[in-house]
């Protein structure tokens, strides 16, 4: 067998083949396809089962392909040993038949927290090494797609938040999503691989792995199972309908915008959520920072609810304003609020 891999005797590759299967179901496709141009393929790496099943069959497809594929493993050097862990994960792909692998240490510090600083280091570094271009595969799978989903749901995020990872957000590509957490363990088993399991992944100060250990398995009990998937393709409805949103926000935007300005005659033609959605683009363009539901709602009153209020101050020392029929953003300092 190809990349060094003799599993025993009779055993099916049943597992191992649905992952190379949905790896390269996804490679077809239109978008991801157009981003192969370069030749080069990058797979992140961890070292647990998701991303090392990911890697031997990025391998797999990649070789059939004529992608010459990379695994990148960051090191966050958050735990003993971590170094020695990146090693073995840098190992096991090539192993597993990528072409080279890159072991990437990195700082962990900043706003958030932990999980999030993680997060933020991470994604940085493997942009960094992969540049904007190039696909970079995540090992995400329909379980985690869920968890994502739930998460969101407890803290309200709305719709955006409840349409959970997008299958493609150029350099990241997750092509597992509809791929079961079990379907990753039971392809590393087949193919003769000991994945790490990270001690975070069972610390219950972490709230997704409570999600994980306690709240899906009981919905699971409750329900009467079935629950990941559902969840996952609730997702993926709620991503269909933000598109469609999305796009009609973005003519109304088109339509609105005088210079740095917002036409309220315009915006006030619209559907409050086709609306908010423009005006989110407009904030976040404006330098808009840390955006809630609660500051979009304040500034969507200026159109909405006008009763002749005052301007609405934003995080990044910005004013939102309604003046001669129009929304402009006006710089300013942060204890103006309080004047």
């Amino acid at each position: 067998m190809k990349h060094g891999l003799v599993p025993p005797a009779r055993r099916r590759l049943d597992a191992a083949l649905a992952v190379r299967r949905a790896v390269r179901v996804f490679l077809s496709e239109p978008e991801p396809a157009a981003h192969l141009c370069s030749g080069e393929l990058f797979v992140a790496v961890s070292g647990g089962a998701d991303s090392l099943a990911l890697a031997e069959a990025a391998a797999h497809v990649g070789e059939r392909r004529g992608l010459r594929v990379c695994a990148l493993v960051v090191d966050h050097r958050l735990q003993p040993g971590s170094s020695r862990v990146a090693e073995r994960a840098a190992e096991e792909a090539l192993r597993l038949g990528v072409h080279t692998a890159k072991v990437l240490p990195v700082t962990v510090d900043g706003p958030g927290g932990p999980e999030a600083a993680a997060r933020r280091a991470r994604y940085a570094t493997l942009r960094e090494h992969a540049g904007d271009e190039a696909l970079v595969l995540l090992g995400h799978t329909l379980d985690d797609q869920a968890e994502t989903v739930l998460l969101g749901l407890g803290r309200g995020s709305g719709a955006r938040s409840l349409a959970g990872m997008r299958p493609l957000e150029v350099p990241w590509a997750r092509p597992l999503l509809s791929t079961p957490r079990a379907v990753t363990r039971a392809a590393c088993e087949e193919l003769g691989v000991r994945p790490w399991d990270d001690p975070h992944n069972a610390d219950p100060r972490f709230r997704r792995v409570r999600v994980r250990r306690e709240v899906l398995p009981l919905l699971e009990d409750v329900l009467a199972g079935g629950v990941a998937d559902a969840l996952a393709r609730t997702a993926r409805q709620l991503r269909e309908d933000c598109d469609a949103l999305d796009s009609i926000a973005s003519d109304v935007y088109g339509r609105a915008c005088d210079g740095e300005a917002l036409r309220v005659d315009v915006l006030g033609q619209a559907p409050p959520p086709v609306r908010r959605r423009a005006l989110r683009r407009w904030l976040l363009r404006g330098g808009v920072r840390e955006l809630t539901d609660a500051h979009l709602r304040s500034v969507d009153d200026l159109v909405g609810r006008w009763r002749g209020q005052g301007g609405v101050f934003l995080p990044g020392g910005v004013e939102a304003r309604r003046t001669h029929e129009k929304l402009v953003l006006n710089s300013c300092q942060s204890t103006t609020r309080g004047s």
